[in-house]
């Protein structure tokens, strides 16, 4: 347990720079929901269901963070904030995680068996994201706040949207090290596209009435001296 806790504060201190003390751990959602998880998770394994729900619910109503016990988890995993945060039975997450408030780790409701997501190692879910179907988010991968990932993101990539799609790969530096304002844009990259395009049209519409009128007067011109003779 002390093991544990020292382990605790040291992922929470690199992660979270408003930690200020070593006791304030105590007080994290993420440490509280885990303590719940560790014991539920091993009476699941023992197939004790009932207790095992019983006590995933309590961490539930106290830190607003609902871990199933089936699910698998990783060492270094950290919830920053947490509240609306829902991990599904089958979801399996490697080491080094970071998941942001509101993210949804779900099914689609249209599988069986594994049903839920796998996240690599050094994976980061920004807040409000959706991970919804069985696929791997690959290891030292993010997705951006609020997207909905409904398959299968590669390893080293950032991935935005609704539907969530690839906008960044070869990531160089762990998740963690880097803020949701340095993720793309992709909306706004396909309005400045759209915008560029529609100025060439205009452009090229503004030339093709030019000449129009150039072949207008030329022809005009042609046929007043054609009158002449």
């Amino acid at each position: 347990m002390i093991r544990y806790i020292k382990e605790e504060i040291r992922v929470i201190r690199e992660r979270d720079p408003a930690m200020h003390s070593p006791w304030e751990v105590l007080l994290y959602p993420s440490f509280k929901v885990m303590l719940h998880y560790r014991l539920a998770h091993k009476l699941y394994l023992k197939k004790k269901y009932f207790l095992a729900r019983w006590v995933s619910q309590r961490a539930l109503r106290k830190t607003g963070i609902e871990i199933h016990p089936g699910a698998v988890i990783g060492k270094g995993f950290f919830i920053d904030h947490g509240n609306g945060v829902i991990i599904g039975e089958t979801t399996v997450v490697g080491d080094n995680c970071t998941l942001y408030q509101g993210v949804t780790l779900g099914g689609t409701g249209k599988e069986s068996g594994k049903r839920h997501p796998t996240l690599g190692n050094n994976v980061m879910i920004s807040a409000g994201a959706k991970i919804l179907g069985s696929f791997t988010i690959g290891d030292n991968s993010k997705v951006g706040a609020g997207s909905v990932v409904l398959k299968e993101v590669p390893p080293n990539s950032t991935v935005v949207g609704v539907p969530g799609r690839v906008v960044k790969r070869g990531n160089h530096t762990l998740p963690q090290e880097t803020m949701d304002h340095m993720l793309p844009d992709p909306v706004r990259e396909d309005i400045v596209q759209l915008q560029q395009t529609n100025t060439a049209l205009t452009n090229r519409l503004l030339e093709l009435e030019a000449e129009l009128k150039q072949l207008k007067k030329q022809a005009a011109k042609e046929e007043t001296a054609n009158e002449n003779i």
